[in-house]
């Protein structure tokens, strides 16, 4: 029913920004669906960074990336884009894409039990 693959991942210098994709060409609820990217360092547990609501297009931030993160879409190509910058070495982490059926207001965007399907992962890496 669907396969999530992420892009543009890469190192950058403190300061610096990066734009991730998320893919979900062959998501069949990609229009009325709930994209999240979460992150994980190492030894830290999984986090949710920021969700994109593709039918209302409404955008949520965590605190920790509120102000540097901007999502956009390419709806024709069912793609999300996280626009990052001002990066920090926190932000450090391998960067999941997840996707639910149901809308990021329908219950905590980063509750990670109520996405179905997950992307491999693309990295970051931001040193200072």
């Amino acid at each position: 029913q669907g396969q999530l693959v992420e892009s543009g991942g890469g190192s950058v210098q403190a300061g610096g920004s990066l734009r991730l994709s998320c893919a979900a060409s062959t998501y069949t609820h990609y229009y009325s669906s709930c994209i999240t990217w979460f992150r994980q360092a190492p030894g830290k547990e999984r986090e949710g960074v920021a969700a994109f609501d593709t039918f209302t297009v409404q955008t949520y931030y965590s605190d920790s990336v509120k102000g540097r993160l901007t999502f956009s879409q390419d709806a024709m190509k069912k793609t999300v884009h996280l626009q990052m910058n001002d990066l920090k070495t926190e932000d450090s982490a391998m960067y999941y894409c997840a996707a639910r059926n149901t809308r990021c207001s329908s219950g905590p965007w980063s509750r990670q039990t109520d996405y179905d399907y997950w992307g491999q992962g693309t990295q970051v890496t931001v040193s200072s």
